[in-house]
């Protein structure tokens, strides 16, 4: 199986550097605006008398399906191409944006912007982050790193931005000019990327790598999966609750949506610095160091009195999300090589559709019958150790 991705070393064709920033723009603008929902959390809450449970529901519902049709838009990319799938994804997001902005409640909220978000990402990650991973052999590492660094800058400007948006223009009126931003940078990006030689069919019509149904029951595949569904809901529920918990210390509104970009900040250092030392130490070591980091960063927020600690927390977990989800793909690579690698990413990434859906729903429930993240940020902890535990069965 491993074998099965294995390379001479060759030159990298020098435009698999345009599809790297590319991907890493394409990346920035849509979880950009999927962590954007943090500066909406409050708008969403007064505008439509809805609990943090039910708010929490759009963030969760859009990141289901956004996981679970991942794979369905990594089959899409596998035969179409790259280029034709994440810009309907691009115009599906803009189109959700829109719709969203003239919601007059909660469920309208949910169906037009969680719904047509969900969609419009899983069109867009999955075939975005796969295309990178066969133009490289060498800098495999360094090159999903750098991708996937899009997605911590994202997350660290756009909410920001949307804040200001929001100050500016009301939150409807943000909506909308995140749409627009989504068709002029987004859509920009995605029809910079193009499918890599070594993706390209040979002349039996074969594509080199193991094929998605071979891949799904072997050893390592099931335990990555495993790995994915464990590590979720420490992964995405400080998205959705970071900033709720920070103003329930006394923290400002700007601070406390800041803490939300320190994520992204974190994670931008991760996925440059630690996709390029996977590359020298071995990238399985390095996800089963990061994966253990991340239970650990749990533990600081769990203590948290403050916002010191509180901004240590963000830059920490951060790099720690950072680093797995810029390792995922050039492993998947790795293990199975090009002929199914967007499928078999997006297929690994439906683990994770249970804890981001129930995960963020579950700590506003918790929240809201005790008045505490306490029970819920132990709880992301402990699913942080089995989480490593599962990363070493699958890579030793």
């Amino acid at each position: 199986m491993r074998g099965a991705a294995a390379a001479d070393a060759e030159v990298e064709p020098r435009y698999g550097w345009v599809v790297v920033w590319a991907s890493f723009v394409a990346l920035a603008v849509i979880f950009g605006v999927v962590y954007s929902f943090a500066a909406f959390f409050e708008s969403f809450a007064g505008a439509f008398g809805a609990s943090r449970a039910g708010v929490s529901l759009v963030f969760g519902l859009s990141g289901l399906l956004y996981f679970v049709l991942g794979a369905f838009g990594g089959m899409l990319a596998d035969r179409f191409g790259p280029r034709v799938v994440t810009s309907a994804g691009m115009l599906c997001i803009a189109a959700a944006l829109g719709a969203g902005s003239v919601a007059q409640s909660m469920l309208q909220l949910t169906l037009a912007y969680g719904i047509g978000l969900g969609i419009g990402v899983a069109l867009v990650y999955t075939p975005a982050i796969g295309c990178v991973q066969p133009w490289f052999t060498r800098r495999r590492g360094l090159a999903a790193g750098i991708a996937s660094a899009g997605i911590g800058a994202g997350t660290f400007g756009v909410p920001l931005l949307a804040a200001a948006a929001i100050a500016q223009w009301q939150w409807r009126g943000a909506m909308w000019a995140l749409a627009a931003g989504v068709l002029v940078v987004g859509l920009g990006a995605t029809l910079l990327l193009r499918r890599a030689p070594a993706a390209a069919r040979r002349a039996d019509g074969s594509v080199p790598g193991t094929p998605l149904v071979q891949a799904l029951p072997s050893r390592s595949f099931i335990w990555l999966y495993a790995m994915c569904v464990l590590a979720a809901p420490a992964m995405f529920i400080p998205f959705a609750h970071l900033s709720a918990a920070a103003r329930d210390l006394g923290i400002g509104d700007a601070r406390a949506v800041g803490l939300v970009g320190l994520i992204g900040i974190g994670s931008l250092v991760g996925r440059f610095a630690i996709g390029a030392i996977a590359d020298r130490i071995g990238r399985p070591r390095t996800l089963i160091g990061v994966q253990a980091s991340l239970g650990l960063a749990m533990l600081l927020w769990l203590v948290a009195g403050g916002y010191p600690a509180l901004a240590v927390f963000a830059l920490w977990m951060g790099l720690s999300y950072g680093g797995i989800v810029s390792l995922m793909p050039a492993l998947c690579m790795d293990l199975y090589g090009a002929r199914a690698v967007s499928s078999i990413i997006g297929t690994l990434y439906t683990g994770a559709a249970l804890g981001n859906i129930a995960g963020p729903w579950l700590a506003g429930r918790v929240f809201d019958a005790q008045g505490s993240y306490a029970p819920v940020i132990a709880g992301c902890a402990a699913l942080s150790l089995l989480a490593t535990l599962a990363t070493w069965r699958a890579l030793r």
